[in-house]
């Protein structure tokens, strides 16, 4: 089974997924990753990848559990 080698994203690669999870969706939906993905170059899966690292990061300076998990109530 072939797997994905892992990318490290360029700094504007990294500006751009930065500006969207920031500013745009932390949970983009799957045309929106899509963009993304089209904008940097990158993979979709790639770029679904780096989200939910992003996300656990994110979580987990926030205080909160790094498993997924809303606190939308």
């Amino acid at each position: 089974m072939a797997t994905e080698k892992p990318v490290t994203p360029t700094e504007e690669q990294l500006e751009i997924l930065e500006y969207n999870f920031c500013k745009v969706n932390k949970h983009p939906d799957p045309t929106t990753l899509c963009l993304i993905a089209a904008e940097t170059g990158l993979s979709e899966e790639q770029t679904l990848k780096w989200f939910k690292q992003r996300l656990a990061e994110w979580r987990k300076s926030e205080g909160l559990p790094s498993e997924c998990g809303s606190v939308r109530d």
